[in-house]
């Protein structure tokens, strides 16, 4: 046995490269197969919380749930059709949910789709930001949108991109339990109302958006950070520096014209109010046939401001509970030196509940909507609040409640 040993030791300091590489090549293989293991842990665990869900009994005159999933199999580099396969189908099935499956093709489709769409309990949206964009705008283009709008929605993060998710989840740096807890929230059934922005320009109809727009140097250099990808960590620092060296400064100029915001009526329980007496109704149409009322319009207070800056944002609060309804104006001083532009500085924030954005008529660029890219002019913003409501996970809703106390 000693001089087994001895000679497993003298072969492997002999051949110490070989031995390196075998054992980094050990390390990580036992890495990742630790890790597919721990991912099916968390899709076991899942799976047996939607079986609990599916085990529940109905009344015969009850009907299972109907879900409309839009999918978007080209999301996360043409990862999404797998991921939601493994992680989120066999939820939806276990629970008992009928499920309706819609893959878009191209871009632009679901905006298409959901102008044919049939009235559904729920809709889910798998996919990144481009794809819920284009969902919601197609949803709120819709002549019964009133009604329709009052579908609740889930999100699968299942893109390169999933801004919202920060306002509905508790994030986590694992994809799987990420996308499992996001399928989760939906059989759980707690909902939480978001605003969304309705973006109109001059001719096009409107787009609309439940993060924001972005205008400006700061959104040209995140477009060119991909480029950089050589550079590792440094990558975005390396985007910034070039971007100076290629024009600078970077100043844009525009005019703000925005509306205070206006304080949040308190929710209340929707109640049908009683029909008053017949006599009374009659009376009170000849009184307004005869005397019409004259509704007294109070002029909207337009504030205007001339901006000279490097960019400018125009976003909602759905991160951030409040006690009005107001969307957030940030716009970046045109002061910055190099090194600060490097850094990213600090902004001027104003609130108003709608806004008009006036560009310059050549060379105004690009917009950033929920990070889908539109070319730039000038638009008119107003705020929805609480136009859509988006299933929740129950930890998150109770911070948000929390923060509002």
């Amino acid at each position: 046995m000693y001089f087994r040993t001895v000679f497993v030791f003298g072969t492997l300091r002999n051949h110490w490269k070989k031995s390196t590489v075998a054992a980094c090549a050990l390390s990580y293989g036992g890495h990742w197969l630790y890790g597919k293991h721990c991912d099916n842990l968390l899709r076991k665990e899942a799976c047996l919380v939607a079986r609990e869900y599916g085990r529940q009994q109905i009344s015969p005159q009850e009907q299972l749930r109907k879900a409309t999933v839009i999918l978007n199999p080209a999301a996360c580099s043409g990862k999404a059709n797998t991921l939601f396969e493994k992680n989120a189908a066999p939820i939806l099935h276990l629970a008992g949910v009928e499920v309706t499956l819609v893959k878009t093709d191209y871009e632009g489709q679901a905006k298409k789709l959901m102008e044919l769409m049939e009235q559904t309990d729920m809709l889910i949206v798998a996919g990144g930001d481009g794809t819920l964009q284009e969902v919601i705008t197609g949803l709120l283009r819709r002549a019964d949108q009133e009604s329709f709008s009052k579908t609740p929605i889930g999100f699968i993060p299942l893109g390169s991109h999933n801004s919202l998710s920060k306002s509905l989840h508790i994030l986590s740096d694992n994809q799987v339990k990420h996308i499992t807890s996001a399928t989760l929230s939906i059989l759980q059934g707690e909902t939480v109302p978001l605003d969304v922005l309705q973006i109109k320009g001059e001719k096009d109809q409107p787009v609309f958006a439940l993060i924001g727009l972005r205008w400006g140097a700061f959104r040209d250099v995140a477009a060119t950070i991909k480029k950089y990808w050589y550079l590792g960590p440094l990558k975005t620092k390396a985007a910034h520096w070039f971007s100076t060296l290629r024009e600078w400064p970077q100043v844009r100029e525009a005019s703000v014209s925005y509306l205070a915001p206006t304080l949040r009526p308190p929710d209340l329980p929707e109640q049908k109010p009683q029909r008053p007496h017949l006599m009374y109704r009659i009376a009170h149409r000849l009184k307004n046939y005869w005397y019409p009322p004259i509704p007294a319009e109070e002029p909207e207070r337009w504030n205007e401001r001339m901006l000279s800056t490097l960019e400018l944002s125009i976003h909602t609060q759905n991160k951030n509970p409040r006690t009005d309804d107001s969307l957030l104006v940030c716009v970046e001083p045109d002061s910055f030196s190099v090194g600060e532009f490097i850094t990213v500085g600090k902004s001027l924030k104003l609130e108003a509940s709608a806004c008009q954005l006036n560009l310059p008529e050549e060379g105004a660029g690009f917009y950033n909507i929920d990070n889908e890219e539109y070319e730039a002019m000038s638009v008119e913003v107003k705020l929805l609040p609480r136009k859509l409501h988006f299933f929740c996970s129950a930890e998150r809703r109770e911070q948000l409640l929390t923060q509002v106390q």
